[in-house]
């Protein structure tokens, strides 16, 4: 599996994801720019001693990176869809994208990409859950839907 996390801004959610990651053989990728240093010492703190064997990519765009998957399946976690995230069927090497933590996916990338936008339900009190427990949320499931197949 693949996480995404376009242009992340709090480093402790990146560090949490990180983490996650590296206990599920997840791969992290960090699409620019980067609202912190990924030597930050927060995002250390936040990752532990796991943030070492995080296996980590960073692109320049989302383009990019979807451009050097052709053939993967990109899910957009949105609050702005009601296809829930539980609705799709996932494969070992999707990717499931996650916007920067104060604006979210932009728009266009949405729209883009409309059939492929999840979202985890919650109550309309709130604008969003936490980014790493959205993360984890979404993970898990694509995970359960693989047989928690770690790969190697």
């Amino acid at each position: 599996m693949n996480i995404v996390l376009l242009e992340p801004e709090i480093p402790y959610n990146t560090g949490n994801i990180g983490r996650s990651c590296v206990l599920t053989n997840t791969n992290l990728h960090l699409i620019k720019p980067l609202g912190f240093s990924i030597d930050d010492k927060h995002i250390k703190r936040a990752g532990l001693d796991y943030w070492k064997n995080v296996k980590l990519s960073i692109h320049d765009s989302l383009d990019e990176l979807i451009a050097k998957y052709p053939n993967s399946n990109f899910y957009f976690a949105t609050t702005k869809t009601e296809q829930k995230y539980c609705d799709v069927k996932y494969n070992s090497n999707d990717f499931i994208v996650f916007g920067k933590e104060s604006k979210g996916i932009p728009e266009d990338i949405l729209e883009k990409n409309k059939n492929n936008c999840i979202t985890v339900p919650m109550l309309p009190i709130g604008r969003s859950l936490n980014l790493s427990n959205t993360a984890a949320i979404i993970l898990y499931e694509a995970l359960r839907q693989n047989n928690f197949n770690f790969g190697d």
